[in-house]
Order: C-alpha cells, then sequence, then structure tokens
C-alpha cells in the first residue's frame, strides 16, 4: 500500500473578500432556511404532521420533532467554521433522505424530488467559495 505524501495537498488557497462573503451570503441563506425548517418540526406545526403523512412518514409529532433535531444539530454543525465540512456532509445525507422520500412517492422531479439537491448544493457551493481548506483539495489530476 503506497503512502500519500504530504505533497499531494496544495496549501490552502487565500480567498477573495468577494468570494468569501459570497460563500456566507449562500450559506446564510441556507442556514436561515434549514433553521426556519428545524423550528417548524419542532413546535410541531399541523401543517408539518399532515405533509409527513402524505410523505409516508408517520403523522407524529415526536418523529417531526427528531427530524427538527437532526436538521438544526447538521445545520449548526454547518455554520460553526470549525465543524462545516462535517455539517455539510451530515446534510448531505439529511437531504439525500429527502430526495429518496420524494421519489419514491413519484413526486414531481424538478420542484419537490430535486429540492434537496438545490440545497445541497448551497450548500457545498458556499462551503467551497468561504473555506480554504475545501479549495486546497486536489479536485484535479
Amino acid at each position: 500500500m503506497q503512502a500519500i505524501s504530504q505533497t499531494a495537498y496544495a496549501e490552502p488557497a487565500s480567498i477573495s473578500t468577494r468570494a468569501y462573503w459570497a460563500g456566507w451570503i449562500v450559506s446564510g441563506l441556507l442556514i436561515l432556511f434549514l433553521v426556519f425548517d428545524a423550528a417548524i418540526k419542532l413546535v410541531p406545526l399541523e401543517v408539518v404532521t399532515e405533509t409527513m403523512g402524505g410523505l409516508g412518514w408517520p403523522a407524529d409529532a415526536a418523529v417531526a420533532r427528531t427530524l427538527g433535531v437532526l436538521t438544526l444539530i447538521c445545520t449548526v454543525l454547518y455554520a460553526i467554521p470549525r465543524t462545516s465540512v462535517l455539517g455539510a456532509i451530515l446534510l448531505t445525507g439529511y437531504l439525500g433522505g429527502a430526495i429518496a422520500t420524494h421519489l419514491r412517492i413519484g413526486n414531481p422531479m424538478l420542484t419537490h424530488t430535486l429540492f434537496g439537491l438545490y440545497l445541497g448544493v448551497m450548500a457545498w457551493g458556499g462551503l467551497y467559495l468561504r473555506d480554504a481548506r475545501l479549495r486546497a483539495l486536489p479536485w484535479r489530476r
């Protein structure tokens, strides 16, 4: 097994101020949306439990609260710069579950099913713009 040399990875590149703030704007919009989503699940509003029933999930307040807590944990991890990559990975898995749920019941592709993909692109795009460590990964060989 061949060891990966330290030179295989580039030094973190500096990020322009515009890219950094653009990344935080994109990430901030995502964070605001996900905090709102978590909040309506934590309460939970009646529309949340009704919608969950229509998606094939138990129309139960405890399940809604559990999903709200998971959303909030992943979002907080994403918002903290030190844990943002872990948060993005966890959000990707969470959003993948949402995509699978909508795909399973045959919801419209562009508006419902792929909405989780759009959020995932925002998460990773915003993180890429604001995090020099992510930019330093060897994307091209």
